[in-house]
């Protein structure tokens, strides 16, 4: 079965409803859909699986209400159409799966029906062509291999459409970059691997890539199903990483719906930590006074990136390794928590490589310059007293040949990340001249001499572009607006610090 243009069907009919606007709203419509094709072939496994073993296996979906038995047409004239099926989803489907019984003894498998649903819309208004895109996905038979792989690379397709989605892009990493960092990071059958801001699940589906070719035995898939934790506290990533890891063969994905940074630092133990973590954690956002809280008065920052780094450190068992994405503000900031924070890696944990990233990979949803730290939780050999890092090595990486900048139709590709790895391999300082140096290492000390400056082997100023007029004046638009929204939380944190209330 091709199920290449089984997207673009599905919009070009979504278009014609009056219910949906916008890329966003059609993307939840499209995945609660999947979510129950692929939960249903899934329950079909379990069922077997039951019989098999001389057991009953019981849905926590009510019968009528799954998929097989109400979404089918078998082309006799009885499947459900028009105001009747609307009706039904409306009034009987979404209700009963917001309100499934779920208790704490609930299979991890059962209950994430119930969380799925809990923040999700049905948006369409036309149930004849509500009808007709059920009809679509049921051409997709997830039971079979061939057609489970193909939908797995359309579905990374969907997943790329959310950076034109409005803020929704913040969920979607380029898989070259998650792809990347999980190489490096080397995860192991055995290993947990997490992401407490896991979007729509690319690290976790880059990680089980990794991990499955070493998968030779019954064994070995359990271990494979226990893998990777997430934790995504939006209705819609949510929704999607969960379909995403079922897609990729995890029966129970154990990704939470939850505020990863809603929990107090000194709470967490030993059965909280993983392995191995890779992460991108939403930067740009401001947190308020209650979440601040759960962290330790010299870490507090009103900056969300900073505030992941750290829960990253306690969530990383001893010996665990960690990659993860940070805005260029982090690096050259100096203000007492970003301070105290950089301080800490380099005191208590390896900060081993710091990766300058360019600044379009994220395009066209941020021109923000970003970098990948990658830091264990051990000390380096031969570190110095006070430090458990011995040496941190930073690498610039410059665009491949022939490219000015990625973007939405030449984006970045994994083999665009091979000079890292040649280099990462062979380590050595590379100096184009006084004024660029590519590659250089700096000891801890040297570091914390300079104030925690990570702004090291940073790209060379180019002439500025001359963009269109009104590509300029668009630029300026969204400038502007980056500094109105950080003077406006600025201005807000002083005003709680007051303790006033001043009207706009």
């Amino acid at each position: 079965m091709a199920v290449n243009n089984i997207i673009k069907r599905i919009q070009n009919i979504m278009r014609s409803d009056a219910g949906i606007n916008g890329d966003a709203q059609r993307i939840e419509q499209m995945v609660w859909m999947f979510f129950l094709k692929v939960y249903d072939t899934q329950e079909e496994t379990w069922e077997y699986n039951a019989y098999r073993d001389k057991k009953e296996y019981k849905s926590i979906i009510p019968e009528k209400l799954r998929w097989r038995n109400w979404a089918v047409d078998e082309k006799d004239g009885s499947a459900m159409t028009g105001d009747v099926l609307l009706k039904f989803i409306n009034e009987e489907l979404f209700p009963a799966l917001k309100e499934l019984p779920v208790t704490a003894e609930t299979p991890r498998h059962m209950s994430i029906v119930h969380e799925v649903f809990q923040d999700i819309n049905q948006y369409m208004k036309n149930g004849t062509l509500l009808r007709q895109i059920i009809n679509i996905v049921n051409e997709i038979e997830f039971d079979d291999a061939e057609d489970r792989h193909t939908f797995g690379d359309i579905y990374e397709g969907l997943l790329k459409d959310l950076q034109s989605a409005g803020n929704a892009g913040e969920f979607y990493t380029p898989r070259a970059l998650t792809d990347f960092i999980v190489q490096q990071l080397h995860p192991q059958l055995g290993e947990t691997f997490g992401d407490f801001t896991s979007g729509t699940g690319g690290f976790l589906t880059s990680a089980l890539n990794f991990m499955a070719p070493s998968v030779k035995s019954a064994a070995d898939q359990e271990k494979l199903q226990k893998a990777v934790v997430g934790q995504e506290w939006k209705p819609l990533p949510y929704l999607l990483s969960i379909t995403n890891l079922l897609v990729h063969d995890i029966e129970a994905p154990n990704i939470r719906h939850c505020d990863s940074l809603g929990t107090n630092m000194s709470d967490f133990k030993e059965s909280d930590k993983v392995d191995v973590i890779g992460m991108n954690p939403p930067y740009g956002g401001s947190t308020d006074a209650s979440v601040k809280g759960n962290f330790p008065s010299q870490f507090q920052s009103s900056e969300t990136a900073d505030l992941f780094l750290v829960l990253i450190m306690y969530r990383l068992k001893i010996g665990g390794r960690a990659g993860v994405i940070i805005p260029d503000g982090f690096l050259f900031g100096t203000d007492g928590a970003k301070r105290a924070i950089k301080e800490n890696l380099l005191r208590k944990f390896n900060l081993h490589t710091i990766i300058r990233l360019p600044g379009s990979i994220f395009s066209p949803y941020t021109s923000i310059a970003t970098n990948i730290l990658f830091f264990d939780n051990e000390a380096a050999d031969n570190a110095p007293e006070g430090f458990r890092t011995r040496e941190t090595w930073f690498y610039r990486l410059d665009m491949p040949e022939g490219y000015k900048h990625f973007s939405k139709t030449k984006p970045m590709r994994l083999e665009h990340t091979a000079p890292i790895t040649e280099w990462w391999n062979d380590r050595k300082e590379i100096i184009v001249d006084d004024s660029d140096i590519k590659a250089k290492c700096f000891t801890a000390q040297e570091l914390l001499d300079m104030d925690c400056n990570f702004d090291q082997c940073k790209f060379p100023k180019d002439e500025e572009e001359i963009l269109p007029p009104a590509e300029l004046l668009a630029d300026y638009y969204k400038k502007r607006a980056a500094l109105d929204k950080e003077i406006d939380k600025t201005l807000s944190e002083i005003q709680e610090l007051l303790g006033i209330t001043i009207e706009k």
